[in-house]
């Protein structure tokens, strides 16, 4: 049995149910599996294509505005995060996430070294900028 690289965290909160990598072992709806069986797309690509899109990736990004935006109003639909922030606040949020996506520089090394270290960076700013804002208590 393979040992997998442990992941440093980047934050110290990213452990256990916060970690990046995880293992998860649970039933998918039976009618999910159909579904995926259908159309011949294994559950695992569905469910990380929805992750990427919801995350507003950088991976995969060309013709998927569309449903990352469907995806967004499914986040708000289900009350997502409003114990804390408001709609608004929230679609914030995702274009924020959005806009560091969108600077993915492509396939040129040493300028994508470069977004990748920046990107780490941002994004724990970012994080610190938006749980300050939150309703919490």
């Amino acid at each position: 049995m393979k040992s997998k690289k442990e992941i440093k965290p980047t934050m110290k909160w990213q452990v256990n149910e916060y970690a990046s990598a995880q293992d998860y072992h649970f039933t998918l709806p039976y009618q999910f599996l159909l579904l995926c069986k259908l159309i011949e797309v294994p559950p695992r690509v569905l469910l990380l294509d929805f992750m990427d899109n919801l995350s507003c990736g950088s991976w995969k990004r060309k013709g998927r505005d569309q449903a990352k935006e469907k995806l967004i109003e499914y986040f708000l639909e289900h009350g997502y995060g409003q114990d804390y922030y408001t709609p608004e606040d929230i679609r914030k949020i995702f274009r924020e996430m959005d806009a560091v996506g969108l600077l993915f520089p492509g396939d040129d090394m040493k300028t994508l070294d470069a977004y990748s270290d920046w990107r780490k960076q941002h994004q724990k700013s970012w994080f610190k900028k938006w749980r300050g804002k939150c309703r919490r208590k």
